[in-house]
Formats: C-alpha cells, sequence, structure tokens
C-alpha cells in the first residue's frame, strides 16, 4: 500500500473532523480522484473521494464520496491498477 501521508477532512454536516490516510491519487476527466482509508490495517475501510469544489492546493479543496455506482465501479478500477497490493471490495 503507497501511504501519500495523512489528511483531514472537516464534515459538511457536522463539522467534526476526521483523518484518513490517502492511498493514491488520480485525476480523470479533469475531475481529482483519491482513495483514502481510515486506517493502514489490512482490513481498513476505505472510500474514493471526487473532489467537487477543487482549488490548487488540497487544503481548500470539496471532496465527496463518489456514490454513482457507474462511476465508483469505475474509478474503483482505475486504482485497483494503480496499486497492485490493494484488494478492493465494493459494498
Amino acid at each position: 500500500m503507497s501511504n501519500q501521508g495523512k489528511v483531514e477532512f472537516t464534515l459538511t454536516d457536522t463539522g467534526e473532523k476526521e483523518e484518513f490516510y490517502i492511498i493514491e491519487q488520480t485525476r480523470i476527466n479533469n475531475i481529482n480522484y483519491i482513495l483514502v482509508a481510515d486506517s493502514m490495517e489490512d482490513e481498513a475501510d476505505a472510500f474514493i473521494l471526487k473532489e467537487t469544489c477543487g482549488n490548487t492546493d488540497m487544503a481548500d479543496a470539496v471532496y465527496s464520496v463518489v456514490d454513482d455506482d457507474d462511476e465508483l465501479e469505475a474509478i474503483s478500477k482505475v486504482f485497483a491498477q494503480m496499486v497492485d497490493d490493494l484488494d478492493i471490495e465494493l459494498e
């Protein structure tokens, strides 16, 4: 698993802050996507986030969880190819 660091997100609905590990990132059709996990354990919960309101600085970017099934499936395949040792299961 490639670890590119930790990032803190502020949840818009609660204002609560959560930290995630950035596993990988990519840009497809001018949209930034990041694969994050809540821990570096083998059975971690992972999320694919899509930049919905961007800035050149990641600290000011707004991300949301990819919830469209077709988009999620396509992007998860891209990340699976990028990260060989990662077994991604969609739930």
